[in-house]
């Protein structure tokens, strides 16, 4: 099933495909990559200049207020551009949850830099002895007068290399992996007693482990606008995170899909190209009716926005996604085949990619689960 796009998506196609194509080729990328945050910081305020960093925002703060076809838009062009800017770190998953987290004076103070790009959050989500899920939470935030004092450690702070601060998920009470008990702070990325360890993911993206050894903050900085229980705001976050990501997904297994075409076009093998051979040719259709069913499931998702089934479907088309991407990234490698995997090759590349998202912030199992468990 395929949609006619409104002028607006249009445009709004146009302008994320015009940045991939001014911005990035292959040794752009990896140039990118090899700056101490893991992306150009030229780039993101060029993303901020467009409104591309703003559109997801609500418009009462200043954003687009971009719906979820405007976001599935975005980011499947930058999928397919394998552009390395975190705008599915920090912008549709803590710069989104901050706004609709944060209370007077502290959402004033923070947002227009945020909308702008001026300034960048991540999210501190999961502890060192984390299972699957957010609720094992091991990091403690004790209440002392008008202040919070936090203690732990947050090793996987995804894009959290050069963040000006980070929403930390602290229990107030409870034991680890209960529900309930759980609040949110944020953490300026320089507030003493805050350190960082910056580390590579497996896409090459700077990650962060943040310490936490008694830093204090002011009770002002509980992010509880949307009430007590920290968990449910960042799952109610998610859901539009999630589409961001399977859309990200479906972009990159379009442009591994399409290289490789290019690929068995042109490589020759006993006198013939190797897209000629009739096994090849299965294979390719197999995954190409992947990347199909993978398209009609994010479509279910946008067009059950606004319904008490939008939810579902995104957790559906996530689940299938962060599953079957990596079984086509692992085809496509295998045609390449050893320089499949190099740095040479936007293939690899993808598929790195491809890897960080299945599993963040959980893995694909974990995303099957929670998917079951919508439908139960």
């Amino acid at each position: 099933m395929n949609f006619d796009l409104s002028e607006d998506e249009e445009m709004l196609k146009a302008l994320a495909d015009r940045f991939v194509a001014d911005r990035y080729d292959h040794d752009s990328r990896r140039a990118f990559l090899a700056e101490p945050c893991g992306f150009s910081s030229s780039n993101w305020q060029l993303l901020g200049e467009l409104g591309l960093i703003a559109a997801p925002f609500p418009e009462d703060l200043g954003g687009l207020g971009l719906d979820a076809t405007g976001i599935a838009i975005v980011f499947e062009a930058l999928g397919r551009g394998l552009v390395v800017e975190p705008l599915a770190e920090s912008v549709m998953m803590a710069g989104r949850l901050f706004a609709m987290t944060a209370r007077e004076p502290l959402l004033e103070a923070w947002i227009e830099a945020l909308v702008s790009g001026e300034k960048r959050l991540a999210l501190a989500a999961l502890d060192e002895s984390a299972r699957d899920g957010l609720s094992w939470l091991e990091t403690r935030a004790v209440a002392e007068g008008d202040s919070w004092r936090l203690s732990g450690t947050k090793p996987f702070c995804a894009a959290g290399g050069g963040a000006d601060a980070f929403i930390v998920p602290a229990r107030i009470h409870g034991e680890p992996g209960d529900r309930t008990g759980v609040a949110l702070f944020l953490v300026p990325a320089t507030q003493p007693g805050a350190s960082q360890r910056p580390w590579h993911m497996a896409d090459g993206s700077v990650a962060v482990a943040l310490t936490l050894d008694d830093v204090v903050i002011g009770a002002d900085h509980k992010l509880d606008r949307a009430g007590e229980d920290g968990l449910a705001a960042i799952d109610a976050a998610n859901e539009t995170a999630d589409l961001a990501r399977s859309a990200e997904g479906l972009g990159i297994m379009e442009r591994l899909f399409g290289d490789t075409i290019d690929y068995l076009r042109t490589r020759s093998q006993f006198g013939a190209a190797i897209g000629s051979f009739q096994a090849i040719q299965h294979r390719m259709v197999a995954q190409y009716a992947v990347i199909e069913q993978a398209r009609a499931l994010l479509n279910l998702a946008l067009v059950s926005s606004g319904s008490a089934d939008f939810g579902k479907a995104v957790q559906g088309a996530r689940a299938f996604i962060a599953r079957t991407s990596l079984d086509l990234g692992h085809e496509m490698i295998q045609f390449h085949g050893g320089m499949g995997i190099t740095d040479e090759l936007a293939i690899g590349a993808g598929h790195k990619r491809l890897l960080v998202l299945s599993r963040w912030p959980e893995s694909p199992q974990a995303t099957l689960d929670r998917y079951a468990g919508v439908l139960n």
